[in-house]
């Protein structure tokens, strides 16, 4: 693991897989914004991206590093690490929000309270080009570019939308 300083309060973390590229395979593009700060994350995040190789519903394209930063809404917990995978996929947004949360499940997640501890968060930061505003799915993610949680790795991919 490579560590090294953004700034004061953000560190960005080389892991084996964290970041890089793998080939396309083709359909609908979509940045995920994955976080969790529960146990060992790091290696979640490597278990989670060895999940989604065998996913017949995605294809991961790139990888960002990965940040450690503080916690935003309740500030009361341990740093979150961050990254974001690009994907592509042949499920619509509704779909790939239902696939996403089957596998935070898998992965433990809990929901206890808004912007609480978690060992797995999945967002959709973005599909396509894709605008819409349902009660379970803003595109894009609305919050997006005020955390840092998004906006540091994203400088460091290649990969385009």
């Amino acid at each position: 693991m490579i560590k090294r300083k953004f700034d004061e309060k953000n560190t960005l973390m080389n892991s084996r897989t964290y970041p890089t590229a793998f080939k396309s395979k083709g359909g609908y593009r979509a940045l995920l914004g994955i976080g969790g700060n529960i146990g060992d994350v790091v290696r979640r995040f490597e278990h989670l991206l060895c999940y989604l190789k065998r996913s017949s519903f995605i294809s991961v394209i790139e990888t960002a590093p990965i940040l450690k930063n503080p916690p935003f809404g309740y500030r009361e917990q341990s740093d979150f690490y961050n990254s974001l995978l690009l994907i592509e996929t042949g499920l619509n947004p509704k779909a790939l929000l239902r696939y996403v949360l089957r596998v935070e499940k898998v992965f433990g997640r809990k929901r206890l309270f808004k912007d609480g501890p978690r060992t797995l968060d999945i967002d959709i930061l973005f599909y396509e080009s894709v605008k819409m505003d349902t009660k379970n799915l803003i595109l894009p993610h609305p919050e997006w570019m005020n955390r840092n949680s998004v906006l540091i790795p994203l400088l460091h991919m290649k990969g385009r939308m």
